[in-house]
């Protein structure tokens, strides 16, 4: 089943009240480089809680979300102030556009395979002018953070009730099911997702092979370095100022 976070209106309405802005801790994280930044693509937009946030605080120059969910850009659209865009990094075409281009909540590890991963740094290396910016983050798999997804975690947003269900974690991967339920609901509603989960080493030789450096790496949001036990690994990379384009994939 796909992960219904991307396909259901109604759980994309509820994905804000969910995921506060202050929640994790990202979001206030990247906005400083989004409004030192011109022009800004945030990968994955979700319902574009971050570009607004960026726009209410006085940013005027480009803003642009892009996500593959009609249900999530439905919410995003709110504002008509960014451009939205439709689709993933595999279909992007900008060349050179953007100043800075983030991926929040974690939404890199949706990135399944190799292929996908190089498509993805390809993409946003072409997006990027040169000396431009990549922030992303995926959790670190030495903190085993998926043991911690279990029906005792649960959320509430309004009166609507959600928790993790985690399976276990097998050659880099784990598949979890979200079980969201509502006294207004006939039946409770289930996204089914899977993430990948990228060691140091393994995200280095990505970053390396798609002509990009990494500027900074940091364990969790208080710029705390990545050790065995950190619970992140939090990512910016740059496009040099010279040097020949990376070959796609």
């Amino acid at each position: 089943m796909p992960d219904q976070h991307y396909t259901d209106a109604g759980l994309a309405a509820l994905y804000d009240a969910m995921n506060p802005r202050q929640s994790t801790g990202d979001f206030a994280f990247y906005l400083p480089m989004i409004m030192a930044a011109g022009a800004v693509l945030d990968v994955g937009c979700g319902t574009g809680s971050l570009l607004h946030w960026a726009r209410e605080s006085g940013h005027e120059g480009r803003l642009v979300g892009l996500d593959p969910a009609e249900g999530m850009l439905g919410q995003a659209r709110r504002r008509d102030d960014v451009e939205w865009v439709h689709g993933d990094l595999s279909t992007a075409a900008w060349d050179s556009e953007f100043d800075f281009a983030v991926m929040t909540g974690h939404a890199f590890q949706v990135l399944l395979t190799d292929e996908e991963v190089r498509t993805a740094f390809a993409a946003v290396r072409r997006a990027l002018r040169p000396g431009g910016r990549f922030g992303f983050e995926t959790r670190n798999p030495a903190a085993r953070g998926w043991e911690r997804w279990t029906p005792a975690q649960v959320w509430e947003a309004g009166d609507v009730r959600s928790w993790n269900d985690a399976g276990p974690f097998e050659n880099g991967y784990v598949r979890f099911t979200t079980t969201y339920e509502s006294p207004r609901w006939e039946a409770p509603r289930y996204s089914e997702s899977t993430l990948r989960f990228l060691d140091v080493p393994a995200l280095s030789r990505f970053i390396e092979e798609a002509g990009l450096v990494v500027d900074e790496q940091y364990g969790y949001w208080d710029r705390t370095p990545v050790t065995g036990t950190s619970p992140e690994i939090i990512t910016i990379v740059r496009r040099p100022l010279t040097g020949s384009p990376a070959t796609s994939p």
